[in-house]
């Protein structure tokens, strides 16, 4: 109960904290397009939300420039073409720094380097070879001018990394990549650096199409997946594979590793014949991570910490390569507009803050009312929302045996006050109160005899009558 309870206080704390302190939600800026709004203008949209972080594949410098004094943290790419280069000449290293960092930095806040992309995935065994050399040549050029350190040094990998992810306990990297991994998982412990992967909840979903995956990828309502070696119960895919990279770098004895999620989100669309893009599913996903991102829960292998997360993209890029969804992940259009709103704009979140106050005559309201169960929704879909708030770092003890909201002890009851209280933890966007299309919003105050259902802000609602 304890700890609930410090979830609880946690989870009020950051629905308050600006919109710009929630370091650990970055995005994707790629350039794969021709018709991308200036880099001044992306960087003016880029501080207008909470966005803190941005990833680039290359070292744009006028990209990088323009991020200069913003507080947008960023990180920077090697090409997988200079890794040969780097790893034979540490003075190519440095030409590289010098050309790629100092004249940007401290201005401009770089914060890690990745040296290649996905160069486990080409199976180039030059690459492979190369990757560890050219790493630690760029690590010595930072070194040599005391940004050591200051600017981590690490490369990117796709999921594919893993030989096995099922359970999550079990992950483990696949054999023919653990002899090239150990000496890059030693770099990065001894460097503090942290260890970056690209899982895609969509691209799970691709391979199992069945609605109750769907669910479990899109951080919504489902029955959940055990983990048969350690008994815990999984609700979203993200949680599932992040975890999964854990007990494989675990197993390799460098758990204490951070990991950083560099890639993950889903598209608005594709080919009539792949099914999963849509604006609905994107929003889901999106909308759903970042708030679960905020809530601090972590994974359960690595609970209380959000992890340092990097959605795929800021725009579309209409001259990406592969399917037609690969073109469609843009969380913005290239006017600058939404692609679809998921609470990012520091003027939603701070008018979401601004929900707490008491209108007069002692009844406390949110801006949108309370979020109660769907007259139409089955027990059976009201339980499976009840274990996934529940599951969720929500302190669900006042509907345990003893509760103030334990009486009447039925489903629809307690879900309504599982739903509400996750409700009024978000921004309070009518996404938030959707629950597989479960649950509505409602002016009328739910709270009954000694139940009060609590808001943001902490404030109590005074009861009236019974329920």
């Amino acid at each position: 109960m304890a700890l609930s309870i410090f979830f609880f206080l946690l989870l009020i704390l950051f629905s308050i904290l600006p919109a710009n302190a929630q370091s650990y939600i970055g995005v994707n800026y790629g350039l794969l397009a021709d018709n991308l709004p200036p880099p001044s203008d992306a960087a003016k949209l880029l501080q207008s939300t909470s966005i803190h972080k941005v990833r680039l594949y290359g070292a744009d410098p006028a990209i990088i420039k323009s991020l200069a004094g913003t507080g947008v943290e960023i990180v920077i790419g090697v090409a997988n073409g200079d890794l040969p280069s780097l790893a034979s000449d540490i003075n190519v290293a440095s030409q590289w720094i010098n050309s790629n960092v100092l004249p940007f930095y401290p201005a401009s806040k770089i914060i890690l380097i990745n040296v290649g992309n996905e160069i486990l995935l080409s199976n180039d065994l030059n690459l492979l070879n190369q990757l560890l050399p050219a790493m630690q040549n760029v690590q010595k050029a930072l070194e040599a001018v005391s940004l050591g350190g200051k600017i981590k040094v690490s490369t990117v990998h796709a999921m594919t990394v893993l030989g096995q992810s099922e359970p999550p306990s079990a992950g483990s990297f696949a054999p023919g990549y653990q002899t090239g991994l150990k000496g890059i998982l030693q770099f990065l412990s001894e460097t503090g650096s942290p260890f970056v992967i690209n899982p895609y909840p969509f691209f799970a979903y691709l391979s199992d199409q069945r609605p109750e995956t769907l669910s479990f990828c899109l951080f919504q309502p489902n029955p959940g997946r055990v983990d048969s070696n350690t008994g815990i119960k999984y609700m979203n895919m993200f949680d599932a594979q992040v975890d999964a990279v854990h007990s494989a770098l675990k197993s390799m004895g460098f758990e204490k590793v951070e990991v950083v999620v560099a890639e993950t989100g889903w598209p608005t669309s594709g080919d009539s014949n792949v099914v999963g893009p849509s604006v609905e599913n994107a929003k889901a996903y999106n909308g759903n991570l970042i708030a679960y991102l905020r809530s601090m829960v972590g994974t359960p292998l690595m609970p209380g910490k959000s992890i340092d997360t990097y959605i795929f993209a800021l725009f579309d890029e209409n001259l990406k390569p592969g399917p037609s969804f690969e073109r469609s992940f843009g969380l913005f259009k290239p006017d600058l507009s939404m692609a679809y709103d998921i609470g990012l704009t520091k003027t939603s979140s701070s008018s979401s803050s601004q929900t707490s106050q008491s209108p007069p005559g002692g009844k406390a309201t949110t801006s949108m009312g309370w979020c109660v169960p769907k007259e139409d929704a089955t027990e059976e879909q009201l339980q499976a929302s009840l274990d996934w708030v529940c599951g969720h770092g929500i302190d669900c003890g006042p509907i345990m045996p003893g509760g103030a909201c334990f009486e009447p002890n039925n489903v629809v009851s307690h879900t309504a006050y599982a739903m509400n209280l996750y409700f009024q933890k978000s921004l309070e966007t009518a996404m938030d109160c959707d629950f597989s299309q479960t649950a509505r919003i409602t002016s009328d105050n739910p709270s009954y005899n000694n139940c009060i259902y609590p808001r943001a802000g902490g404030l109590e609602i005074k009861a009236s009558g019974e329920r």
